[in-house]
C-alpha cells in the first residue's frame, strides 16, 4: 500500500520536478543538459556492453569513496563493463575527471517503475552496487524483478534517516528484504540497519572505503606543478574545504584577523556546491578582500589574500597545496564532510562540532587527538589556525595522529573486493 502511494505521488510531482530542474539549470547548466536521461530516454546514446555492473554514486562524496573500489575492479576484471551513475552534475564531472572513457556514465533515472525498467533494459547489468545510501523502493523492486542483485557498499545510515525509516519500519520490511547484501562502513550504521529489521546474515561490517585513500604519484606531480604555477611555494596556506552558507563569513573574518599577524597567509576557500560560487565571490568582494578565482588560472600576487576554489574535480589538488585544513559542513548543522582527504596529505585538520555524518571517523580522531574541534566562533577558528601556524610540534603531533588513524583503518577495499567477487565473476 505504501509503495503504491509513493509511486502515485512520484508520478504526480514530476511536472514540478521538471520545472525545478529547469530553474536550477539557469544557475548550473548541468541540470538542463541530459535531462531526458533522468527519464530513462537514451535514444542518441551508446549502451554499455551487457552483463556488466552499475555503481551508483549520488554525488561528489560518494564518487570519491567509490573511486578506489572501481579502479580495483577495473584492474582485477579488465573485461567487465562498468557503468557509473550519479544524480548531480558535480558528481558527473567527478566521474569524468577520475575515469574518462574507461567507464560508461549516465544519470540515474527518477524512481518511477517504467523509467527504471527502461534503464535496466538499456544497461542490462548483472549487479547494481549503491555507494553509501540510496534506498529507492521502485529501483530496488525493479532490480529484484529483473534478477539483478541490489547491493549497498560502504553503507551509511544517518541518525536522521534511521529515525525516519523507523517511523515506517513495518512498511519497509519488504523493501529491505529485496536488498541482497549490505556492507556497512562502521558498526554504528550496521546497528541502525539491523534496528530496522534488515537480516543479520546479509549484513557485513567491512569498514569505510574512505580510509583506503592514497595519493598517487600523478596527483603529487600535479600538485607540485600547480604550486609553481600559482607561485605559492613561499606562502603559508590554509584551506577551508566543502564550506556551506553560514560558514564562509566566519572563515573570511578569521582570515582577516590572521592577516594582521601573518601578512603572507593565503586562504583557499572552496564552497561545497558550485551554484554558490557567485554568492561566495560577492561576499569576498563585500569584505574588501583581495582574491583570485581558481578558474582564472592566475598566479597568486603578493597582495592576494584568498583564492576562491570555483572549479570541479580539484578538491584533492587544492588540499595538497595547503599546510592546514578546515573541513566544512561542521560549523553548521549539516554533519560535516570527509576529514580523511586532507589527512591523506598529513595535514592537521580543524573541524566544527557537527560531524555526525562521520561518527566513527571522528571518534577515532578524537581518541588520539588527531583533530581540533571548535565551536561556531570566529575567535575559536583564529585560535586554532594560529596554534598550528606557530606551534610546529603541536601541528606535527595532530597531523601524525590523524595520519596513523587513516593507515590503521585501511583494508575495507580488500574486504569489499572479496565479498563482491561472486557478483563480479559469475
Amino acid at each position: 500500500m505504501l509503495r503504491t502511494l509513493y509511486t502515485a505521488l512520484s508520478y504526480f510531482i514530476q511536472p514540478f520536478i521538471l520545472l525545478l530542474m529547469l530553474k536550477k539549470g539557469f544557475k548550473q547548466a548541468g541540470y538542463r543538459k541530459r535531462l531526458w536521461e533522468r527519464y530513462g530516454c537514451y535514444d542518441s546514446l551508446t549502451p554499455p556492453k551487457p552483463n556488466g555492473i552499475v555503481v551508483h554514486a549520488a554525488s561528489v562524496g560518494e564518487v570519491i569513496a567509490a573511486t578506489p573500489l572501481i579502479k580495483a575492479i577495473q584492474a582485477k576484471y579488465p573485461d567487465l563493463a562498468i557503468t557509473v551513475t550519479t544524480v548531480t552534475p558535480t558528481g558527473s564531472a567527478r566521474v569524468k575527471a577520475a575515469f574518462g572513457k574507461s567507464v560508461s556514465h549516465f544519470y540515474l533515472p527518477y524512481d518511477l517503475p517504467d523509467v527504471i525498467r527502461r534503464f535496466i533494459c538499456f544497461v542490462q547489468p548483472k549487479a547494481f552496487i549503491v555507494i553509501e545510501t540510496e534506498l529507492w523502493p521502485n529501483l530496488i523492486r525493479e532490480m529484484t524483478k529483473s534478477n539483478v542483485p541490489f547491493i549497498i557498499a560502504n553503507a551509511r545510515l544517518s541518525p536522521r534517516s534511521a529515525k525516519r525509516y523507523g517511523w515506517i519500519k513495518p512498511q519497509i520490511s519488504n523493501m529491505l528484504n529485496e536488498i541482497k547484501l549490505i556492507m556497512a562502513q562502521d558498526q554504528v550504521s550496521a546497528d541502525r540497519y539491523l534496528g530496522l529489521g534488515f537480516p543479520a546474515e546479509r549484513l557485513i561490517n567491512t569498514g569505510n572505503l574512505k580510509f583506503d585513500l592514497e595519493i598517487s604519484d600523478e596527483q603529487r606531480e600535479k600538485i607540485t606543478n600547480t604550486r609553481q604555477q600559482l607561485k605559492l611555494a613561499n606562502r603559508p596556506v590554509w584551506i577551508a574545504g566543502s564550506t556551506h552558507e553560514g560558514e564562509e563569513k566566519i572563515i573570511l573574518e578569521a582570515h582577516q584577523r590572521l592577516l594582521k599577524t601573518y601578512k603572507d597567509l593565503v586562504l583557499i576557500l572552496v564552497p561545497r556546491h558550485p551554484e554558490r560560487f557567485d554568492s561566495v565571490e560577492n561576499l569576498i568582494k563585500s569584505m574588501d578582500i583581495s582574491y583570485v578565482k581558481r578558474s582564472a588560472k592566475q598566479a597568486i600576487q603578493r597582495n592576494t589574500q584568498v583564492m576562491l576554489g570555483d572549479t570541479m574535480g580539484e578538491m584533492m589538488i587544492l588540499y595538497g597545496l595547503a599546510q592546514i585544513a578546515f573541513v566544512g559542513g561542521s560549523l553548521v548543522k549539516l554533519g560535516g564532510h570527509n576529514p580523511l582527504e586532507p589527512i591523506a596529505f598529513e595535514l592537521p585538520v580543524i573541524s566544527g562540532v557537527y560531524t555526525y555524518n562521520f561518527p566513527e571517523v571522528f571518534e577515532k580522531l578524537r581518541t588520539v587527538q588527531g583533530v581540533i574541534e571548535i565551536e561556531n566562533s570566529c575567535d575559536n577558528l583564529v585560535e586554532a589556525v594560529e596554534l598550528l601556524l606557530t606551534d610546529k610540534e603541536k601541528k606535527q603531533q595532530i597531523s601524525q595522529a590523524g595520519y596513523e588513524v587513516l593507515q590503521e583503518n585501511q583494508g575495507a577495499l580488500a574486504r569489499h573486493l572479496d565479498i563482491l567477487a561472486p557478483y563480479l565473476e559469475k
